[in-house]
């Protein structure tokens, strides 16, 4: 396991994640990780440039990452994993591999964990997948999102929605500035007070599906506050420097805003974030704008260049700042 990268706040290795609980640096964290924030590979069926294990191999080495992660978490701490679907070899079927991998992981016995939500990240800019049913037959239709878990050692994890608020829609903004509304009882036989709604708490708690890019394009998505980093990338710094040095970055990086929502969302400042498959490090770039210590692992080392450029980004100073 060796250091390929670090800052103030981070490292980044290169090796094996599996292994790291039992190398020294593994032991120096262990039970201090307050988030393992991660996109490991996803179960398909068919090798990636990045890197997977396919079938029954992949459900074995899933299931057991478990209590490997757990060991390094912290009484209170989380775990978020985002998984894409997956789809049969050969057919226009979807396989249960990933739904098997996710229950495996949960019910590991030497982990001790509890699925406490369930999240869906829509991105509709994600191509046709997969091709052969979508794009060449024309009989399934695009798979434009991914599942994101999130599971705890405890019932009561580290969590705090205020963090998170999204912006309040027109309608409530009309109402807190009118202080009236029609109070009673609802179709739904919910009784709403005189008062329940009259009380800015400066946005409203977030739900669990993360509208990358509008559905609707003549309704603004309202992301929660902390997606305020780039989603649409095309034009950010890491790609553009990408193109400039000829270097083709991660095929399957994680939105930033998504590792910004849960970073604020499940840490504070000065918590450890951990992601043991980072790959063009996100997590760590993320954590590092948020004033989170963070380590990170990936096996493959053509992804330091990217590293590096992620952590050249001007943003970055900027974030300090206002630390």
């Amino acid at each position: 396991m060796e250091i390929k990268f670090q800052t103030e706040l981070g490292k980044y290795y290169n090796g094996d994640s599996t292994l790291f609980s039992n190398t020294d640096a593994g032991k120096s964290i262990e039970g201090k990780v307050q988030l393992i924030l991660t996109s490991p590979p996803f179960p398909l069926n068919s090798k990636k440039s990045y890197g997977n294990l396919e079938g029954e191999e992949y459900l074995k080495w899933f299931t057991e990452l478990a209590p490997i992660f757990t060991k390094l978490l912290k009484d209170d701490g989380s775990i978020v994993i985002e998984l894409g679907n997956a789809w049969e070899a050969g057919r226009p079927i979807q396989s249960l591999l990933h739904l098997e991998a996710l229950i495996g992981f949960v019910k590991n016995h030497s982990a001790d964990l509890r699925l406490c939500q369930q999240f869906i990240c829509y991105n509709p800019s994600r191509l046709p997948s997969p091709a052969q049913w979508v794009t060449v037959n024309h009989i399934r239709t695009t798979d434009s999102f991914t599942h994101v878990w999130w599971m705890a050692k405890s019932d009561y994890p580290k969590a705090d929605t205020d963090k998170v608020l999204r912006p309040y829609s027109k309608s409530m903004q009309d109402l807190l500035k009118k202080q009236k509304y029609n109070p009673g009882k609802r179709p739904s036989q919910h009784n709403i007070s005189p008062k329940s709604f009259l009380t800015d708490r400066g946005g409203s708690i977030a739900h669990n599906l993360f509208e990358i890019e509008p559905m609707d394009k003549d309704r603004d998505p309202r992301l929660p506050n902390a997606f305020s980093f780039s989603n649409t990338q095309s034009n950010d710094y890491f790609l553009r420097a990408c193109r400039d040095r000829n270097i083709q970055p991660h095929p399957a990086r994680m939105p930033e805003g998504l590792a910004s929502f849960f970073i604020q969302f499940l840490t504070d400042p000065g918590d450890l974030v951990f992601d043991p498959f980072a790959g063009s490090n996100t997590t760590g770039y993320v954590a590092e704008c948020l004033g989170r210590k963070w380590f990170s692992i990936d096996t493959k080392d053509e992804y330091i260049e990217q590293v590096k450029i992620r952590f050249e980004d001007p943003l970055i100073a900027e974030f300090s700042k206002r630390r």
